[in-house]
Order: structure tokens, then sequence, then C-alpha cells
């Protein structure tokens, strides 16, 4: 059984977390700015550690079905940090993908319980997309 509880190291991780995504945002809306893109890599990367813990952010980046996305996003964050903010946030995209791929079917189950965004994600086109996501057959 998995333990939600929120004590307070997991709060700080999740608020590091969302700084590090407002950051990263910031620094691509102003042009791919390195300073802002490695801020927001470290508080991204720093976030999910505290949230989850080391150890299983270890684990999880560890895994072998997990190596590709690691090596593309750690080539990417290295290459943000050494000044080369295009080609490394699109490594660091490419790996984001793979490695949290897996999360997408439970993100969209979150964000359909949202109080506004629930309704945009219960209108029929954007279900459709959600269903065939997961394997569902919708008729066209």
């Amino acid at each position: 059984m998995v333990s939600f509880e929120m004590n307070d190291r997991k709060k700080i991780g999740i608020g590091l977390t969302g700084f590090g995504i407002f950051f990263t945002f910031l620094g691509i809306l102003f042009f791919f700015d390195e300073g802002l893109l490695a801020i927001g890599n470290i508080l991204f990367l720093s976030g999910v550690t505290l949230t989850i813990g080391l150890k299983s952010t270890m684990q999880f980046f560890m895994k072998p079905q997990n190596y590709k996305g690691t090596i593309s996003f750690g080539v990417g964050f290295f290459l943000v940090l050494i000044g080369w903010p295009i080609l490394g946030m699109i490594l660091e995209a490419y790996g984001f993908i793979i490695l949290f791929s897996g999360f997408w079917p439970t993100l969209a189950v979150f964000l359909q319980k949202i109080p506004i965004l629930g309704w945009l994600f219960q209108q029929p086109f954007v279900r459709s997309i959600f269903d065939r996501y997961r394997g569902k057959r919708v008729p066209v």
C-alpha cells in the first residue's frame, strides 16, 4: 500500500517541483534563457527527489526500461548547464516524455476531477482523445 500522507518534506518538494516547472516555462518564454532553464531544472529535480524520496528517485531513474529516458534527460540537463539550451531542452523533453509516459492516464483522471479543468476534459472531443490513448475504441 502506498502512503499519501503529506508531511513538510513532501510539501516543500511539491513547491520546488512547481517552481521548477515555472522557471523552465519562463526560460522557454524568454527565448531559451540559459539561467532560468538551469534554475528550473535544478528546482524540478530537487523537488521530485524531496517529494518521493532519494531512494525512490534513484530506483525510478535507474530502471532498465527507463535508461533511454534517463540518459536523454541527463544529457539534455548537462547541455542546458553548459550553455546549449535549445538542444538541451529538446533532449530533456524527449526524455521527460519517455520517463513519464506511464503517468499520463493517471494525470488525465486527476485533471478530470479538478473543478474547472474537469469540465473541459469531460467534453466529447477531449474525452475521445483520452479514450484513444487508453486503448478504448471510440467510434469516429
